[in-house]
């Protein structure tokens, strides 16, 4: 069992969502690029009513776009459907390391954006999570009190219109026109 305060350095990986079979199987989806590459981040943490509870998965198959798996002494359907609808986390610590002007989604979500835009510097927003279109990643980006209006921008995450990134100061730095 793992305490609520580790929450914050946990990272949402994965979904249980269904059982599969009468044997304990389950149905995971991944959120990792890699659909397997989920596989490599055990052992895993579940929510519970309790807490985060750790659970290994010992065996696994892949089913159309995500994974059927059995976890460790999970053997009954009735048993897995109590670990069904439930967000799978790891530590951030496993994730592998990056390469300089790398980073993780996770990192991005959260930082200020401040936009250089024809002179002018105004805060955009913050952004509250990434969206993947095949082309580039794309930044949402949402104003608020603070910021130059209230407006949700899709701010594409290239190197066009991202001119830095400082995780030290929590900030992005952007060249977009701020009518879009």
């Amino acid at each position: 069992m793992i305490s609520d305060d580790s929450v914050s350095e946990m990272l949402i990986v994965g979904r249980t969502t269904t059982v599969f079979g009468v044997r304990g199987w389950l149905k995971v989806f991944s959120y990792t690029e890699d659909v397997e590459a989920l596989l490599d981040y055990q052992p895993w943490w579940i929510g519970t009513e309790t807490g985060l509870q750790e659970v290994t998965a010992d065996d696994f198959k892949r089913h159309g776009d995500g994974l059927i798996v059995h976890f460790k002494d999970v053997d009954d359907r009735d048993v897995a459907k109590s670990w069904c609808q439930k967000d799978i986390l790891v530590p951030k610590a496993m994730l592998p390391p990056l390469n300089i002007g790398d980073y993780y989604w996770h990192q991005l979500v959260g930082l200020n954006v401040f936009n250089q835009y024809k002179g002018e510097q105004s805060l955009l927003g913050t952004v509250t999570s990434l969206l993947e279109t095949g082309a580039n990643d794309v930044l949402v980006v949402k104003g608020d009190g603070d910021s130059v209006d209230r407006s949700e921008r899709l701010i594409p995450y290239s190197e066009e219109f991202v001119i830095e990134v400082d995780m030290v100061k929590q900030k992005m730095t952007v060249s977009w026109d701020p009518e879009f």
